[in-house]
């Protein structure tokens, strides 16, 4: 019945003109910024691991505390019962 024209889709031509040459580089080498890179990573990594360790030993001894608290919470109850 009624269907919509849809417009014609434009092809495109590729002219000598419009193949560009590579842009020339800067002349700065690309090497000491990877090596950056990976120590920055590197360093991330060591920091991470360390945060980590402290963070788990923070949780032990919080953890140790605890339960010393506790045992003589019960040892000083105990000796007031007797």
């Amino acid at each position: 019945m009624l269907r919509p024209k849809l417009p014609d889709v434009p092809t495109m031509t590729v002219t000598s003109q419009q193949i560009q040459a590579p842009a020339p580089s800067a002349g700065r080498p690309v090497a000491p910024y990877v090596g950056i890179g990976a120590g920055a990573v590197a360093a991330v990594i060591v920091v991470g691991i360390v945060l980590t360790a402290l963070l788990a030993a923070v949780a032990i001894s919080a953890v140790s505390v605890a339960i010393a608290a506790v045992v003589l919470r019960s040892l000083v109850s105990n000796a007031h019962k007797r």
